[in-house]
């Protein structure tokens, strides 16, 4: 049964990707985003006027939605961009999530970052927070924790594979290799459109080893 989606980030690096795969797959999306932004949201999505940073410019468009996937957050994360995840990402998920409950929305999805790691602490502690608010909230919930999703103009990372397929056969660095492994758009995606077909019930986490499989045999095809 198709579910109606309301999407944060969605003129974004996966949500625009994802947008179309929810709609070829018979779900409803509206889709939150500035005026200056409406233009550029993929088609077959309803926009939504508001910042997503300002959560009384949406908490009251998000009915008739029962999911909300957040996908709000600075591009091209890196260790130099502490204020900007603080302004923007931290932000937006308070927002989010406190609208999201409000609305009485029955399944949230949220793109976090797979932690414990030895670097990007500012980023994995903003997404850390947004973990916490979620489960403060009492909603049912899917956290995604990807490391590094590769992809167009996301391929420098390719280099490391190497060094990944050594770590993960060494018992002392196996498990930090796999938590920490690297994962495609197609499978992000996959592990996506799988959170919102199949809701969670309480809290459900995907570390990378999970959204890696999501993509093996998915029906419909995801690119």
């Amino acid at each position: 049964m198709g579910r109606v989606v309301f999407i944060t980030g969605g003129t974004g690096y996966i949500g625009s990707r994802l947008i179309p795969m929810l709609c070829a797959r018979g779900h409803t999306v509206r889709a939150l985003a500035r005026r200056d932004s409406r233009a550029r949201l993929p088609a077959g999505c309803t926009a939504v006027e508001g910042n997503a940073l300002d959560e009384t410019s949406f908490r009251d468009k998000i009915q008739p939605a029962n999911t909300f996937v957040q996908l709000v957050g600075v591009p091209h994360p890196s260790p130099s961009k502490g204020a900007q995840f603080r302004a923007v990402d931290l932000i937006s998920v308070r927002a989010s999530v406190a609208a999201a409950a409000r609305a009485g929305i029955e399944h949230f999805v949220y793109v976090s970052v797979a932690h414990p790691a030895p670097m990007m602490k500012e980023y994995i502690a903003v997404r850390s927070e947004g973990e916490s608010l979620l489960r403060a909230s009492g909603m049912n919930a899917t956290i995604l924790r990807p490391w590094y999703v590769l992809g167009p103009g996301h391929w420098w990372p390719l280099a490391l594979v190497p060094c990944y397929w050594i770590c993960e056969r060494l018992p002392a660095t196996r498990e930090s290799a796999r938590r920490l492994g690297l994962v495609t758009i197609r499978q992000m995606l996959s592990a996506l459109l799988q959170a919102v077909d199949d809701p969670a019930m309480g809290l459900r986490i995907l570390e990378v080893p999970a959204i890696r499989a999501s993509a093996c045999g998915r029906p419909g095809g995801v690119p």
